[in-house]
């Protein structure tokens, strides 16, 4: 059998504008295929952080996962640093849970715009 470990799952999506809406629809797609790709359970999650960059501010992405259900996951947001030239629009999530999943068994996923941070993890499961 399998040890239960917590392991890290990372994603990226972009959204065309700083609309509450397309905040909160990326978000809930993003999550829904980060569980979907690791056979995530919601009892599975540890807690998620979320990044946002300097230019979305309309709405909380924790949002869409308490609309998902997430009522009793710990989350927590945070401001991307302001590096020139990086991609705008980009909402990050690393989501903490208990797994049996080795760590090269995790799948990561970094959709629409966001592909481009990570090309080497974005083709998985497309």
């Amino acid at each position: 059998m399998s040890e239960v470990r917590v392991r890290g799952v990372r994603g990226a999506v972009t959204v065309e504008s700083d609309e509450a809406g397309e905040i909160l629809a990326a978000t809930k797609r993003l999550l829904a295929e980060m569980i979907e790709r690791n056979g995530i359970e919601t009892e599975e999650i540890v807690s998620v952080l979320f990044s946002l960059t300097g230019d979305l501010r309309a709405a909380f992405p924790a949002l869409g996962a308490r609309q998902m259900g997430w009522s009793s996951v710990p989350m927590l947001h945070f401001t991307e640093i302001p590096v020139p030239g990086a991609l705008p629009r980009c909402i990050r999530v690393l989501m903490h849970v208990n797994t049996t999943l080795s760590q090269a068994d995790v799948e990561h996923a970094y959709l629409d715009g966001a592909a481009a941070l990570r090309p080497d993890l974005s083709a998985a499961k497309e």
